[in-house]
């Protein structure tokens, strides 16, 4: 495929949703599962450079930290911003990554908030300040951004209308949204055990 996607939005804003929908779409697709820790501290923004011209979209991570430079290298791709709501991305990075700490979540987040626990200002503000300077970088330049909210039901006639692409005929895939059903039984289930 001649057309570069990347999905520029951070983890947890459906982003395998959208790499499912990519997929279906034809393009073949890579996230995060291409970096390891070790390449993360000096040469992700290399590895991003070459994988680039292994596949046709991206998504995750290190995706929304190298926008710029994929935009410079492949000047007629196009740009897909997913966003959600902050305290639900918030939530949900709680529920997901459990504590503990990764280079990339240092790298994204800053050395010493990897650990998404107890520090939910700071997340809400570098996801804030993230989709901000994607907007600004590409406010000028009509039909290269396409920003979805996927947990709020953008879906196929957005993104297939943004890629000049036929709607297929089947749902929208939602990735998580079994993990949102378990989650919500088991959080169910404590509080009918806590008020016995």
């Amino acid at each position: 495929m001649d057309l570069k996607v990347f999905g520029i939005g951070f983890h947890k804003t459906g982003t395998k949703s959208l790499a499912k929908a990519l997929r279906v779409l034809g393009f073949t697709v890579t996230g995060p599962n291409n970096f390891r820790d070790r390449d993360i501290a000096g040469t992700y923004r290399d590895i991003a450079r070459s994988l680039s011209a292994e596949f046709d979209a991206f998504q995750d991570n290190p995706w929304p930290l190298v926008y710029r430079e994929m935009d410079r290298q492949w000047p007629d791709a196009k740009f897909i911003l997913t966003v959600r709501d902050g305290p639900a991305w918030y939530a949900s990075q709680l529920e997901h990554f459990r504590g503990g700490t990764t280079p990339m979540r240092e790298l994204v987040y800053g050395p010493g908030f990897g650990d998404p626990r107890g520090n939910e200002a700071h997340y809400l503000q570098r996801i804030e300040m993230h989709n901000l300077a994607v907007r600004t970088y590409f406010q000028d330049r009509p039909g290269k951004l396409l920003e979805m909210n996927i947990t709020e039901g953008d879906g196929w006639d957005m993104l297939c209308d943004f890629l000049d692409r036929p709607v297929p005929e089947r749902a929208f895939p939602h990735r998580n949204r079994s993990q949102r059903r378990k989650r919500l039984a088991r959080l169910r289930a404590k509080r009918a055990k806590a008020g016995e």
